[in-house]
């Protein structure tokens, strides 16, 4: 027992991010909002030298949604990320926003989906690309890519399946996936977990490095706050990030911020934003229900947040997400 919590507790301590850590950003962007305001706080944090975003893979089918992350990309200045999409995946329709990505007003190269990469086939050649141990996954929406990932075999881009470039090159995925409490209980049927129910099973069961989970009650605790998008933005007579905020739901709502957590977690895992649950093992069950049971070798944490920490994370959220957009 002694010798397995020491291997747990090394594991663990391998997790955190250092400076400028190369990003993965995958997300189900066109259905929520709080997948634009991640991503423009990773855009932030770049600018900052704390993170490095490699690629953004897309896991909401539609022949926007590619698009609209390349139009975000574009306005901070990094029109050259590669954006991958799903092919065959949830939710088809477009949205509350997407269609900004017809507007002028925010210049994008790619026109349509079916012209990106095929996410699972992005995700190998990044990740074969980088150092062993380096990548963190910030995984925002469905779990289909990275399901279909870990069955991808060996191709041209690497000699490894996509089991292998995960165990080997993935440090960390913080993932906004599911619904937790203290005990590791809840009856909640979180949205990115039953839109591919057999990609989140697999998900959970296979993937071969930590996951932190930021579930839903997470999110639900730290709002943004809406005066942000009314005084914050003014620098840019079209910004994406409140445009698609008042699309989907105009202030004075403030919207819940569960993809925000993932982002700031993966960053910042030192900076006491939230609190850890012990190391466990999640499950899925058929209901998409998610389970955690403590597992002193398990790869898997949740977060949790305090009153306190909520506060901390609903000032760094909007002062990120509002940044200007500046190149490093």
């Amino acid at each position: 027992m002694r010798i397995a919590l020491i291997l747990v507790t090394l594991a663990y301590a391998a997790v955190p991010a250092s400076a400028a850590d190369p990003i993965i950003f995958d997300t189900d962007i066109g259905n929520d909002v709080d997948d634009v305001l991640a991503l423009g706080m990773i855009h932030a944090l770049q600018s900052r030298g704390e993170c490095e975003l490699l690629a953004v893979t897309v896991t909401k089918d539609h022949d926007l949604a590619g698009p609209f992350a390349d139009a975000v990309n574009t306005f901070y200045g990094r029109p050259n990320i590669a954006v991958g999409v799903v092919r065959g995946g949830a939710t088809g329709d477009e949205g509350k926003f997407l269609g900004m990505a017809r507007d002028a007003s925010y210049p994008h190269a790619l026109k349509k989906s079916a012209d990106a990469p095929d996410a699972v086939a992005l995700l190998r050649r990044v990740l074969a690309a980088r150092p062993d141990g380096s990548v963190v996954i910030v995984q925002v929406g469905f779990a289909t890519n990275l399901a279909r990932l870990l069955d991808s075999p060996a191709d041209d881009t690497s000699p490894l399946t996509g089991k292998q470039l995960a165990a080997n090159k993935v440090k960390l995925v913080s993932a906004m996936f599911g619904a937790f409490t203290l005990g590791g209980f809840s009856t909640h049927r979180e949205y990115n977990v039953i839109e591919d129910l057999p990609a989140s099973k697999k998900f959970v069961a296979e993937w071969p490095s930590p996951i932190m989970f930021s579930g839903f009650e997470v999110g639900q605790a730290v709002t943004y706050p809406s005066v942000s998008i009314e005084k914050d933005f003014g620098y840019a007579k079209n910004h994406p990030l409140a445009e698609a905020y008042r699309r989907y739901s105009p202030p004075p709502h403030e919207r819940p911020c569960w993809d925000l957590t993932s982002v700031l977690y993966a960053v910042y895992p030192d900076r006491g934003y939230f609190g850890l649950s012990e190391a466990g093992q999640v499950t899925v069950e058929e209901t998409g229900v998610t389970r955690f049971a403590p597992l002193v070798a398990g790869r898997h944490r949740f977060l949790t947040v305090s009153r306190e920490q909520a506060v901390r994370c609903r000032e760094a959220f909007a002062n990120l997400a509002s940044q200007p957009p500046t190149m490093k």
